[in-house]
């Protein structure tokens, strides 16, 4: 192979590797946050790594079956490739202002009384409520574009159903703990597509 297509073959598995443990993760601690909350943020996350680990170390071993059919460079997939990553990069810049890792990561899920969290209503998120959820799908989407094997675009595929229950455990354990004006805002703002010149009704 070229050193293109090592390239390629790397991120490739970057996808396999990494998308959905990621998704995985939100899906354990969202709907069970009352018992890791017992745990605290470092042991769960110690103990969750467990898997994670397991799961890249085996499909590091299967990354060629898993990969799939290798589809070529193709200049119009690395354009679109390039228009994901541009528009990823714009939502980070407008949500530069939000809180930092801890945030991100759910550490306010897990330690609400040590990291109350805030509910995040002004710029970006005046237009959409999960202005990272779009972000994250936009930089996954580059990167399998920018790859183009088939098992990089399984992945992806695979993963929006979960990556949309995500999204909707994160909102139930939000309205959880903002209540009423969590409610209001998710009348004011919609999850995904932003609506202009009318009242935003919730999704």
């Amino acid at each position: 192979m070229t050193a293109l297509d090592w390239i390629r073959y790397g991120i490739a598995f970057v996808v396999l590797a990494s998308h959905p443990p990621s998704l995985f993760l939100w899906i354990v601690i969202h709907p069970f946050s009352a018992f890791w909350r017992k745990w605290g943020p470092l042991r769960t996350y110690a103990l969750l790594s467990i898997p994670v680990i397991l799961y890249v170390a085996a499909a590091w071993r299967l990354r060629d079956r898993l990969l799939g059919m290798d589809l070529g460079f193709n200049g119009w997939t690395l354009a679109l490739a390039a228009v994901c990553v541009a528009a990823a990069l714009v939502i980070r810049r407008r949500r530069k202002q939000s809180p930092g890792f801890s945030n991100l990561s759910g550490v306010p899920e897990l330690s609400p009384e040590k990291y109350p969290g805030i509910l995040l209503s002004e710029g970006i998120y005046k237009i959409v409520r999960h202005p990272r959820y779009i972000e994250a799908n936009l930089w996954v989407m580059g990167y399998v574009l920018a790859a183009n094997f088939t098992g990089a675009y399984l992945v992806w595929l695979v993963c929006l159903p979960v990556f949309f229950l995500v999204v909707v455990l994160e909102e139930r354990e939000l309205r959880g703990r903002f209540g009423a004006a969590y409610e209001e805002y998710c009348r004011r703002v919609p999850r995904f597509l932003p609506k202009f010149g009318g009242r935003k009704k919730e999704e």
